[in-house]
């Protein structure tokens, strides 16, 4: 990451967030100054926050196809004849 480059000879995807903590780590009294700053860096580098939130979407598209399955398969039935 030192060096800027990414695999493609261009600048590297997070570089732009590395230089901001970077700047900041060294401007700062004390590292939790730069918290937000290392967050969106590491985001950039390994998506987890967007894999989670990915995940929680996916769960609950399942969740509501069950439930609508389990209306469809039960729910047409109100009891009138």
């Amino acid at each position: 990451m030192a060096s800027g480059w990414g695999i493609t000879g261009n600048k590297g995807r997070c570089y732009d967030f590395w230089m901001d903590f970077s700047e900041c780590m060294s401007r700062c009294r004390e590292p939790k100054d730069c918290a937000l700053l290392r967050e969106d860096y590491f985001e950039c580098l390994h998506h987890s926050k967007e894999f989670q939130r990915r995940n929680r979407i996916y769960k609950e598209e399942q969740r509501q196809l069950r439930a609508a399955a389990q209306k469809a398969k039960g729910g047409g039935d109100d009891g009138h004849h």
